[in-house]
């Protein structure tokens, strides 16, 4: 069935860009093969791609499909569409109409006000992040004064972040008895206008600053887990214990800059959530679960160094009003860095980045080597190395891995 949807969508595509002019193609073809070193070398991922992109432009429309297919050793062809929209040119401003990503904000590997496409976490972060931003279908308007632009996006449907699946190393461990029950009927938001969201961002571009200021009125793509128990009046114990996953209403302010000073970038970006749901120790909080507001910022620098890109950000989390039953820490510290040198006339690509998280002492490691050896191939090698024993990284301690993608791209 998903294979014949395939097909009828390439039909349509070419049938509807007629009217439009000639289809450009490009995209690329992808094995990628990934080895655990926590002693018994399995392979953690064995993933042939296809990843296609079709474009189709006028003076007036413009068409584009993002189809792509991921092969697996061990789970059934997915076959999926990143983006399909229809683009419509007007004198002063743009519309975009189907299934897009969108990508705001000015942070690397962080999601700060990049928060309009959910996140595909079924591998973590290791995806690239063209793959871990998950298109949505919304309508984006963009509005064009000079050299600023005011973009407004509406998301009829909700989507949620794509989490890993029950039984993949990436999965998250929590500690459940093994007498609670998972209520899911809460998780699904309802399509209607009144479920939608909206949001809206002001950019702009002098010859001092790069800046964007944005503000939206969404559901939390992570759902907080309520609990619900039953006691024994007589005895405390407990009886049942149902947990209920849910998406919350958020409203989201935000923005970010970036400046250059000589051959130093200044980076920034911050946003203040209202309306947050944590979950709670206190069994006397109702469901298990508190309701703050919640600020997120970053600040990053960016230099070439000898020849050597060189790039850090310290981001920090910090819940507001808070109180100590509250799980999350009030405050979370994460720095990141990133080494990137090309050489042999730009062939050979060697990078380093590094996630750390401060608190917890755990980091994800990732270096990597790509050498481009003809037109158009690319051979990459590289490893995810977690340290630490808790923390976003330190949970995944056993899942350190090499890896190796040998691309075609056309």
């Amino acid at each position: 069935m998903k294979r014949l949807k395939f097909l009828v969508f390439i039909i349509i595509f070419f049938t509807l860009s007629a009217f439009t002019g000639t289809v450009d193609m490009n995209g690329y073809v992808r094995s990628y093969m990934g080895m655990l070193l926590n002693g018994d070398t399995d392979f953690s991922i064995i993933q042939n791609t296809l990843d296609l992109d079709f474009e189709s432009k006028s003076d007036k429309v413009g068409l584009k499909a993002n189809p792509y297919i991921y092969h697996y050793n061990d789970k059934d062809i997915v076959f999926n569409l990143r983006e399909v929209y229809l683009d419509l040119y007007f004198n002063s401003f743009d519309l975009r109409i189907g299934k897009q990503q969108v990508i705001w904000g000015k942070a690397d590997g962080v999601f700060i006000t990049d928060i309009v496409s959910p996140k595909d976490l079924s591998e973590f972060l290791l995806r690239d992040f063209d793959e871990i931003r998950m298109g949505v279908t919304a309508v984006k308007f963009d509005y064009y004064i000079k050299n600023n632009t005011l973009e407004l996006v509406w998301i009829p449907v909700f989507s949620s972040t794509l989490e890993a699946e029950e039984g993949s190393i990436w999965r998250p461990a929590m500690d459940i008895p093994q007498y609670a029950n998972f209520d899911l009927s809460k998780k699904e938001i309802t399509p209607s206008l009144k479920n939608s969201e909206i949001f809206l961002k002001f950019s702009a571009l002098t010859s001092f600053i790069d800046f964007e200021l944005m503000a939206g009125y969404t559901w939390d793509d992570d759902p907080v887990i309520h609990s619900l128990k039953e006691i024994d009046p007589l005895t405390q114990t407990i009886l049942s214990l149902t947990f209920f996953p849910t998406h919350h209403r958020l409203t989201v302010f935000g923005g970010s800059f970036s400046s250059t000073f000589g051959g130093l970038i200044i980076r920034g970006e911050g946003a203040f959530y209202k309306g947050k749901y944590f979950q709670t120790s206190d069994s006397t909080e109702p469901e298990g679960v508190v309701k703050k507001d919640y600020l997120q910022y970053l600040i990053g620098l960016d230099r070439t160094i000898w020849g050597i890109k060189v790039s850090v950000q310290f981001i920090q989390k910090a819940i507001l009003d808070y109180k100590t039953n509250i799980i999350p820490a009030q405050y979370e510290n994460l720095v990141t860095f990133l080494a990137r040198k090309d050489i042999l006339r730009e062939t050979l690509h060697l990078e380093l980045f590094t996630y750390i998280g401060l608190d917890n002492r755990d980091a994800l490691i990732r270096p990597k080597i790509t050498y481009d050896f003809a037109d158009s191939f690319s051979l990459l090698l590289g490893a995810n190395i977690f340290t630490g024993d808790k923390g976003s990284f330190g949970q995944f301690k056993n899942n350190d891995m090499v890896y190796m993608k040998l691309k075609y791209s056309f």
